[in-house]
């Protein structure tokens, strides 16, 4: 493809439909015998029936389909989950979490859990860990074309800093005309090392935002895009992965 970019100033593949072949993907990916893990959260108004059913049946059916994929379903109302009927290669695993006061603070604690669970479980369990949010639902395949050491999704939009005074002053902050893209925190991942290393550093900033009385504009976005620049992923999904149908 000529009309869009495919390639990063640091020469990292930009994925778009129609720059691949699956094909052969599919079959280098099988040789290697490795599980993908996909981390979602159901909290607080997420808890919804409709959001869970419609993202894991739509995931279950396109995220690397016909490859094994452990699917790890946080959630503070695990009593509100039915039974779901998963490819015979994948496996749902629903984990109790306690829901948070304000969905700032949900956002917050994630990183700090995906850290803790990567530490304990996953990394025994899986070679690639994704990061997705419940409130979507997947509607073409998305492949092992995204498999690589650390990947990020370009954002839909293109979201300029809010106007915040103190967001100069957190962890989180880019300077001026030093970003590269604005990568969205609801698509991300990698191998389970360097997703482990990502979520270590977002939460220590959140944390120390937190105990400084600080808040980024965007949260564990904003730390997500500051490891990122510092950081360079090793593969970025184009806005088609993650789209905004507000657009």
């Amino acid at each position: 493809r000529r009309d869009v970019l495919v390639l990063t100033p640091w020469l990292a593949p930009i994925v778009w439909e129609g720059t691949f072949s699956r094909d052969i993907l599919d079959a280098q990916y099988l040789q290697k015998n490795l599980v993908t893990g996909v981390v979602t959260f159901a909290v607080e108004k997420y808890c919804y029936v409709q959001f869970i059913e419609g993202f894991m049946s739509s995931a279950n059916k396109y995220f690397l389909a016909g490859h094994p994929v452990n699917f790890y379903l946080f959630t503070d109302c695990p009593e509100k989950i039915s039974h779901l009927q998963m490819a015979p290669e994948n496996h749902l695993f629903v984990i109790p979490v306690q829901d948070d006061p304000r969905w700032q603070d949900i956002s917050r604690s994630r990183m700090d859990i995906l850290s803790s669970y990567i530490q304990s479980q996953f990394q025994h369990e899986v070679n690639y860990l994704y990061s997705m949010d419940i409130n979507v639902q997947l509607l073409a395949h998305i492949g092992v074309e995204i498999i690589d050491a650390l990947v990020a999704t370009i954002s839909s939009w293109q979201v300029t800093a809010q106007q915040d005074n103190k967001a100069s002053e957190t962890q989180s902050a880019i300077p001026e005309g030093q970003g590269d893209f604005h990568y969205t925190a609801s698509f991300y991942g990698g191998s389970v090392a360097e997703v482990y290393k990502l979520a270590r550093a977002c939460s220590a900033g959140l944390v120390h935002n937190r105990e400084n009385g600080l808040e980024g504009p965007w949260h564990h976005e904003s730390h997500l895009n500051r490891y990122l620049l510092q950081h360079k992923p090793t593969r970025l999904l184009s806005p088609e992965y993650y789209w905004d149908t507000e657009l």
